[in-house]
């Protein structure tokens, strides 16, 4: 995006300014509008050069530039990336190889990753679709403490598809309660340390 025109930069008559504070000034002529950031050591900012008369405003134009960068990094600090992760299995699985894969399809989940979980038909399986539907159903149960179905079982030529997500709101749950742990461990330590000095001044009068 670029940058709004500042000061001189805004060739228009006349702007509607806005002050520092986030008050309206009105329309005033844009020679006067830089007289008033000149006495208060501020910019002239145009923040929305569409309207009619263009929106200007006063402000400290590099302190805003400079938050404005903090707010962006911290965003893409705090975003979470999700990848789509791919686990395959054979309809006719033995119940180790299951377990494996499960624990795979566990891992990506907790890891806040979706999971595309995909079955590959081989010659006259393709006319048993219904067991590879129950195949990702036992799956989907089998993880939905961590996850959820987002893209049903759908058939696509050889194989069958299904797409499993995290729980948002699960990952959440999860850090409240671990920070309710920690709480109780921390005043549970607290207390313990207020009432070792009690225990030795009463061991110290039986002496």
């Amino acid at each position: 995006m670029s940058e709004p025109r500042i000061n001189d930069r805004i060739r228009v008559p006349e702007v509607r300014l806005v002050g520092p504070g986030g008050e309206q000034v009105g329309v005033v002529r844009v020679e006067d509008a830089l007289r008033l950031a000149q006495e208060a050591d501020l910019d002239l900012v145009e923040v929305a050069p569409d309207a009619r008369p263009p929106v200007a405003k006063l402000m400290d134009y590099g302190k805003f530039k400079y938050e404005s960068a903090q707010k962006a990094r911290d965003a893409r600090r705090n975003q979470v990336n999700t990848a789509l992760k791919e686990i395959r299995f054979r309809l006719k699985i033995d119940p180790h190889d299951y377990a494996t894969k499960k624990g795979h399809v566990v891992r990506f989940l907790e890891g806040g990753d979706k999971v595309k979980v995909m079955i590959m038909f081989r010659g006259r399986e393709q006319s048993r679709p219904e067991m590879g539907m129950r195949l990702l159903q036992r799956l989907a149960e089998d993880v939905s403490d961590l996850g959820s179905i987002e893209s049903s079982p759908r058939l696509d030529g050889r194989n069958m598809t299904m797409v499993i997500g995290p729980h948002k709101k699960k990952q959440g749950g999860r850090s409240e309660q671990r920070r309710a742990r920690d709480k109780k461990a921390a005043d549970q330590a607290a207390e313990a340390t207020a009432e070792a000095p009690q225990g030795a001044d009463e061991a110290q009068q039986e002496a």
